[in-house]
């Protein structure tokens, strides 16, 4: 039995995702992340643009 997950809980977890692969070296550009999560975690335009706001203004 498939467990539908709220939208947003797709989201945190498509983040933590990307923070995981940064961390452990994976040097892919950012939107080539950010495209692989949207697929990965059926995200959508809104959920994608966030991701890509969220990871430029959080850098450092």
């Amino acid at each position: 039995m498939t467990t539908i997950m709220p939208q947003s809980e797709l989201t945190r977890k498509a983040v933590t995702w990307i923070c995981e692969l940064r961390d452990n070296g994976d040097e892919r550009a950012l939107p080539v992340l950010i495209e692989e999560a949207g697929v990965r975690f059926n995200l959508g335009p809104r959920d994608m643009e966030f991701l890509l706001r969220f990871f430029k203004e959080n850098k450092g």
